[in-house]
This record gives C-alpha cells, structure tokens and sequence, in this order.
C-alpha cells in the first residue's frame, strides 16, 4: 500500500546554487522569462504510486519527468509525466530524452574500468602522468578523481567535484587517443542499441559518433525549463559533454542500461565488485562513493545510486541489486535533485522521490504498477 507522503518546503533556490557548484561544469547564461510562467499541473487518473509520484513532480515544480523500474532483468513499468513541451503540450513518454547531468559519471566509470581491465589505465597512476595538473599537499592519483577523494590530502576525505572528476577526459585520451564519446558510443551506447541516448546535441563533434539525425533526436528531447522565483520558465540547458556531464538519454534506455549492469556486461565480476565498493579514506574511514557510484546502507540492504543536477534538468537512478530493483527519474528542471542537496549528504534518501520507491518496493511490499 502506497504510503502517505508529506511535501516539506525546501529551500529550492540555495539548494540549487550548492548543487551547481559542487558539479563545477560551464554554466548557461541567464535568458529572459516569458510574460507569463508555464503551469505544471497533476496527471488525471493516476492512482497509488503513479499518484504519488507525480504529485511529487508537481510540488517540485518539475513540468516533464520520465521514469521507469527495473524488476529482475526487465523494464517491469517506465511512463511519462507532465510536458515535454510545456507551451505546446507535447507529453513526455518513457522514450523522451533529457539530460542526464551527472549521470553521466556512471558511464565515464565503466569505460575507465575498461581500460583499467586492458592495461592501458591503473588506478594508482598518478595523474600528473596524463598532464593534469592540480593543486595538491600530495599526489593526486586517477582513483583520487573516480571517488572525489582529490581535494586537500589526497585520500582523506570525500568532497564532490565535479570539475575534478571531469579530469577524467584527459586520463582517457591520454591512455587511447580517443575522447570519452569515441569510446562511450562505441563500448555501451552502439551495443546496447541505443536510439535516444547520445553526447549533448550542442556538442556537434560528439553528437556526430552516433551517427544519428540531430534534428530527429532534438526534436524527441524535453524542452528545458527553470524556477524563476515564484513561476517556472523555459529556460537553457548546458552545452558541455564530457566525463562529469552531457550525456542525453531516455529513461527506458537508463532502464535497459541499470539491466546491463546486472546481466555483468562491459566489465568482469571482480571489476564491478570493485565499482560498488565504498572508498576507504587513509584514515580508514568508509567513504559514500565508490568508482563513479554512490553507496548507501538502508536496513542492511545496499543501495546503487547517483544523482544529476545542472542548467534546467536533473535526474535520478537508484540501484537495489539484491531486490532485482532499480528506479530511474529524469526531468527538465534542476528541481528533482537542487531541493535536496544530495552531493553534499551523501544520502539519497532525503529525496523524497527516492524514499518513494525504496519504501513502496525495497523494504516494501507494495505491488509494482502496471504498464499504463
């Protein structure tokens, strides 16, 4: 049975401005709003958990969100909710693309592992070897930059960073000759089968590997949208593509992605043990973050998971791999992930949206939904 749910007041906008510094990439300029703000309201006849979610989506003032669950191997639910094009009243699906954000770390850590696996990258390779160069009491090493241990003494402490981390790209040219999305396309995205996945559109030359029509794919994209004091307002999303951020994708197609995970693809058993295992600091102290993943502990059951959170879109993906269960949300505000403040607790259950699913179908029994 669908739990009863309270919407606490947060504070929306310092949220946000901590959330966009702790992800440390490029921002979009402002742009003017419209005369009038667009109105999100809630969907018809949804019951129980559909319900739920979706008055979640509206008192996060999120216009459009795709959502899906994986239940043992397979996309056992995924619908849209709300507009994709709030002005034209497009409605979002399962299979409408929005930025992911930092999303995109999960992949950037999968194809480091790759080449970790291959030889070409180890872990403890200092990263003044690829030419990066930051300030440091010591040496900052490509694990430092995985787990967001780089910062101060590097290894002693957990800090998001998201500019850090998108120091990766340069490991991974330095050790291929191709960027992250030559390999990104060609390792997951081009295997998987992928057709509403794909590099910022923005970014021509990476959007380019897909071999895919940019219009067509823009065309399948959430329009971006922002709150503006008291209104919610079409607004810019971000250009970068890279390690730390820019990747597009469905939730259907995070679905699938979570599914591959589980079937042990791209990477053997012992490196995926080594992703989900937590960081351990010098002090020994258990860390929340492991080689691109956060790792969480509720009621002695693990929980996989990462946030988005950038210009107009954010997004969520929770992994409970002894369940068989995993949840993605994507959405075109920074709403679903600045009210919480996420990277900076570390703990993925003050989203309400989180605390949804886990308390409904992980430490619960409630039915799954049905396929609308």
């Amino acid at each position: 049975m669908i739990r009863p749910l309270s919407f606490p007041r947060r504070p929306f906008i310092a949220g946000l401005l901590l959330g966009l510094l702790a992800c440390g990439s490029d921002a979009a300029g402002p742009v003017s709003p419209p005369p009038q703000p667009i109105q999100v309201e809630r969907m018809d006849g949804l019951v129980g958990f559909e319900a739920a979610l979706d008055s979640l989506r509206v008192e996060l003032r999120i216009p459009a969100m795709g959502a899906a669950i994986v239940h043992d191997g397979e996309i056992a639910w995924s619908r849209g909710f709300g507009y994709a094009d709030a002005e034209a009243e497009v409605p979002a699906t399962a299979t409408t693309s929005f930025h992911l954000a930092s999303l995109t770390k999960t992949f950037a850590a999968t194809i480091i592992m790759q080449l970790v696996e291959q030889g070409l990258v180890d872990l403890e390779d200092p990263v003044s070897e690829y030419g990066i160069e930051l300030p440091s009491s010591g040496t900052i090493r490509v694990r430092h930059l995985l787990t967001h241990t780089s910062e101060g003494v590097p290894g002693s402490a957990y800090r998001y960073n998201g500019s850090r981390f998108g120091q990766l790209d340069r490991v991974i040219e330095g050790a291929t000759g191709q960027t992250f999305g030559a390999l990104l396309v060609e390792r997951i995205l081009e295997p998987l089968g992928f057709r509403n996945t794909a590099p910022n559109v923005q970014d021509l030359v990476a959007f380019a590997l897909t071999g895919m029509d940019r219009d067509a794919f823009m065309a399948n994209m959430a329009k971006p949208y922002e709150l503006q004091g008291s209104g919610v307002f079409p607004a810019q999303y971000p250009g970068h593509f890279g390690t730390a951020a820019g990747l597009i994708a469905s939730a259907d197609d995070m679905a699938a992605y979570s599914i591959a995970i589980d079937e042990g693809r791209f990477l053997a058993p012992e490196t995926w043990e080594l992703v989900f295992t937590p960081a351990i600091s010098n002090d020994g102290e258990t860390l929340p973050y492991g080689l691109g993943w956060f790792i969480h502990m509720h009621q002695g059951l693990e929980l996989q998971w990462h946030y988005g959170l950038w210009n107009a879109n954010s997004s969520l993906i929770v992994r409970a791999p002894e369940r068989g269960l995993a949840f993605v949300v994507l959405t075109n505000t920074s709403m679903l992930s600045a009210a919480y403040n996420l990277g900076i607790d570390s703990n993925v259950l003050r989203s309400d949206v989180a605390r949804l699913f886990v308390d409904s179908f992980v430490t619960g029994n409630d039915p799954l939904p049905a396929q609308p």
